[in-house]
């Protein structure tokens, strides 16, 4: 929890949702202390060491209390959903009684977000619904954009019906990192998909996955959409070979990437497609194919923005902190 000299007990201001080791958040304390805009910020690991409150009377009212300060939730303006974590249950011992707190827990997180309904940016359970792929595709081609052809699913026939016309790429539905017991992890990057026999037939119908057209880019673009403002920055992916297909492999800090100006109707097709998805924030990624045309991808309602922090002319921080506080 942050509490800056500028907040006093009868006024929340601005609730920040997060976990104990989100830098990203950092970069709005830092924009929000700047500002001397009054906050909270929640990991919520460590919610188990507050004590919340829901009380019946006229109106059911919600408080948190933090180090024996309480803070009701009436008092926020505004809430913003980062990446929160599991609650972590203190004094509890394991196995099913630590399962058990878990749960109970998770259930009153959910009670406190409902109660901030109509204040978030953006709502965690409009978060859950736009994070729906097919949705997705199918919000972005409504609003003017065009969409690769692609099969969603473990359809193996479909999926090579769609390869036999079209050079592919195959990646994960949602979740692009297997996580091991005792190691990093591996991550599920974008890769070009050369074949599929029929001996591929058991693996592909094991978990559904997402084949696409390949398109020749020209450049990556991620697109930050906050309410009514589209910062775009291109990434130039196609100057190394390992980041053609996908911009993330291989980690390389010499990528160049720029902040550019859309086209008008693009940048208001990508704005329209978060609307549509009931968000008012969300990192849109885009190809630029080698004609000037652009291709969504999808759109990410919690997407990583503090690394393009570090690209002249870009202040995510700023524009979110402008949504916040308006």
């Amino acid at each position: 929890m942050t509490r800056p000299k500028c907040l006093s007990k009868h006024q929340s201001g601005v609730l920040l949702v997060t976990n104990k080791k989100d830098v990203t958040t950092d970069y709005l304390v830092r924009e929000m202390r700047n500002r001397e805009v009054p906050f909270i910020r929640i990991n919520t690991e460590d919610l188990p060491q507050m004590i919340v409150t829901f009380a019946e009377d006229a109106t059911l009212s919600a408080n948190i209390s933090i180090r024996g300060v309480a803070y009701p939730l009436s008092g926020f303006v505004s809430a913003y959903y980062r990446r929160p974590e599991l609650p972590e249950p203190k004094n509890v011992e394991g196995g099913e009684a630590h399962t058990y707190a878990v749960q109970e827990w998770s259930a009153t997180t959910r009670s406190l977000w409902n109660a901030l309904e109509g204040r978030w940016l953006n709502s965690p359970f409009a978060i859950l619904r736009a994070e729906d792929k097919p949705r997705q595709l199918s919000v972005a081609r409504a609003c003017g954009l065009a969409v690769p052809p692609t099969v969603i699913g473990n359809n193996f026939d479909a999926a090579r019906s769609l390869l036999a016309r079209h050079l592919c790429v195959i990646k994960p539905l949602r979740r692009a990192l297997v996580d091991a017991p005792n190691g990093p992890g591996q991550v599920i990057f974008t890769s070009k998909l050369s074949s599929l026999y029929e001996d591929d037939r058991a693996a592909f119908e094991a978990v559904p996955v997402i084949v696409q057209s390949l398109i020749p880019k020209r450049r990556d673009i991620r697109v930050t959409i906050v309410d009514q403002v589209a910062i775009a920055v291109a990434i130039h992916s196609q100057e190394h070979e390992e980041t053609q297909i996908d911009w993330r492999r291989g980690g390389r800090t010499d990528l160049v990437q720029e902040r550019v100006n859309l086209p008008t109707a693009v940048a208001g097709a990508c704005m329209e497609v978060v609307r549509r998805l009931d968000l008012r924030f969300a990192a849109v990624d885009l190809v630029e194919d080698c004609d000037g045309k652009f291709w969504f991808l999808e759109a990410n309602p919690n997407g990583q923005w503090a690394w393009l922090e570090q690209v002249e002319g870009v202040s995510i921080a700023s524009a979110l902190v402008d949504a916040l506080v308006k």
